[in-house]
């Protein structure tokens, strides 16, 4: 299994970047009080740092919402996913706890202000691709219900034709979905060469370390660029 990111990606966002971190071997059905008390910090962190804030014209947000544009999408009406989070903690509404992992994902992203996904491996032995989208593609919304057809040439996270996050990292859908059941996981940490890729490397090390740490599991992890645009997932 592998992670690959479509050519075409480059053509349009030329210094995207993405931080790639899989584990397997992970038991996500107990409690984690750690992983719960990196999200507190980092939470409370974030209301400290962006309170009172305009977060869309933050130094560190307005990168996703120019490729947002670049891609064709308005990023007043679809917000990409760590401006989002920043928007949500600034409103005083705080961080919820899901499960261990999701927390933690929660919790590295907060700290370094980066927008990061979670996809369960195990639901399927195909590739996970950052692609445009084609005929036959398909997202479940969050929670269930009816199936929805990307955009034509809308940029999403797929494997085979389920779409695993619409309009790149603005929604995850139900398939892929973290659960207590999940053991083998694939974490994208999205940024830009020269603009924030030192953050991305810092929080690949972060989020390998604490996997290592709270779970005991198998690790690998990457770094996607133009120069090098896929990556073997596989953890025997």
């Amino acid at each position: 299994m592998k992670f690959i990111v479509e050519k075409k990606v480059f053509e349009l966002l030329p210094d995207i970047c993405i931080g790639v971190v899989a584990a397997k071997g992970i038991d996500n059905s107990r409690s984690c009080p750690d992983a719960e008390a990196l999200l507190n910090e980092a939470a409370a962190e974030a209301e400290r740092r962006f309170s009172g804030k305009r977060v869309k014209e933050e130094p560190e947000i307005l990168p996703y919402r120019a490729a947002f544009q670049a891609l064709g999408i308005n990023p007043n009406k679809y917000m990409c996913s760590i401006e989002a989070l920043f928007t949500r903690i600034a409103k005083g509404k705080g961080m919820p706890h899901i499960n261990p992992l999701v927390d933690l994902n929660n919790a590295v992203s907060l700290r370094y202000t980066l927008p990061m996904g979670t996809h369960d491996l195990g639901r399927s032995p195909l590739d996970v691709e950052l692609r445009f989208a084609g005929e036959g593609d398909a997202f479940i919304p969050f929670g269930g219900g009816e199936p929805e057809t990307p955009d034509a040439g809308e940029l999403i996270y797929a494997v085979g034709n389920e779409v695993r996050t619409r309009r790149w990292t603005w929604r995850q859908s139900e398939q892929g979905k973290i659960g207590p059941d999940t053991g083998y996981v694939f974490f994208p940490i999205d940024g830009f060469a020269g603009v924030n890729d030192d953050r991305v490397r810092e929080a690949v090390e972060t989020l390998s370390c604490q996997l290592r740490t709270l779970f005991g599991c198998r690790v690998r992890s990457g770094l996607i660029d133009r120069e090098h645009p896929e990556m073997d997932l596989a953890l025997e």
